[in-house]
């Protein structure tokens, strides 16, 4: 036996006289075969998108963190600051109640989850499951509803809160955007992905309809129905058009409207700025970051693994 084949690693084939052995080579999903350059332009606009994505967002945490010394308009710009400091987010307090403005946005965010949640989820349970006269007119409704700007219909909201003694209350923010039409149409389609005979074989067993929606049903769809928080939880606290119009007790504006009070009339403070916007967005990032499993599951719901 030579030494070659006394060092070789056992199970390993001997490569022909002649031949090289093969480069590993680079596969996408499918198994088909990426090129070099094809990974390279992939990669490329990856980074672009993140850059236009992330950019702002980290432009405005470096801002935020800059001195009154430092120069923010220099060029070419600095992206990292120099003496890091926590100052202008202290300045935002002394400046506005940021606090008590970033609380009622809580409470109207929260609120808004929990409605849209539990609304959308029994409104798409009906549309999709449930056997009734109209129930195709009513999707339609629901599908007209997105096609409606919130500008057209803002007026005749705020008339009707005017009249069921709303105005300037934080159920006068809450209650226009309780159930939106777009959850609704999310939680609808989730539901008509599950498979029929499992509801079948509970409603043998003796499953009534409400049974067989929280107890079957609704566990099935958990991915969709995180995605219907995120954008609930989205909606009521980035809205700025809405409270502005029903609000007008300084002691009750979200955050949104308190923030626009960091730029001034006669000089304007693109550090307090900056901080103000990142108090504001923190709160959507934890929200992602913790649902974000769920939310990524929800683009497959309904599907039953064999």
């Amino acid at each position: 036996m030579s030494v070659a084949e006394k060092t070789r690693p056992a199970g390993k084939p001997r490569a022909a006289s002649g031949t090289r052995e093969r480069e590993p080579r680079i596969t996408d999903e499918h198994g088909r075969r990426v090129r070099g350059w094809e990974l390279v332009l992939r990669y490329l606009l990856l980074l672009g998108v993140l850059a236009l994505t992330i950019g702002p967002f980290l432009w405005q945490l470096s801002t935020s963190l800059k001195g009154p010394t430092e120069d923010i308009f220099s060029s070419p710009p600095k992206f990292l600051p120099s003496d890091p400091t926590l100052h202008n987010y202290e300045r935002v307090a002394d400046t506005i109640p940021v606090w008590d403005y970033a609380l009622n946005s809580l409470k109207v965010a929260a609120a808004n989850v929990v409605t849209n949640c539990v609304g959308a989820a029994l409104a798409g349970y009906a549309l999709a499951r449930l056997r009734y006269r109209g129930r195709r007119v009513a999707t339609l409704v629901f599908i007209l509803a997105m096609l409606v700007p919130v500008e057209g219909i803002i007026i005749a909201q705020f008339t009707t809160m005017r009249e069921l003694g709303l105005n300037n209350t934080l159920v006068g923010v809450v209650l226009p955007g309780c159930v939106s039409a777009l959850n609704v149409l999310l939680m609808r389609n989730a539901f008509l992905n599950l498979p029929y005979e499992i509801e079948e074989a509970a409603f043998v067993d003796g499953a009534n309809v409400w049974q067989r929606f929280s107890r079957i049903a609704l566990p099935a769809v958990k991915g969709t129905l995180a995605v219907v928080a995120i954008f609930a939880f989205m909606g009521a606290w980035d809205d700025f058009l809405w409270p502005l119009i029903v609000l007008s007790d300084p002691s009750k504006f979200t955050l949104t409207i308190g923030l626009n009070y960091l730029h001034g009339t006669f000089a304007n403070d693109e550090r307090l700025v900056a901080a103000g916007t990142i108090i504001a967005v923190a709160p959507l990032i934890v929200l992602f970051a913790c649902l974000q499993r769920y939310f990524f599951r929800g683009v497959g719901e309904g599907a039953v693994k064999g």
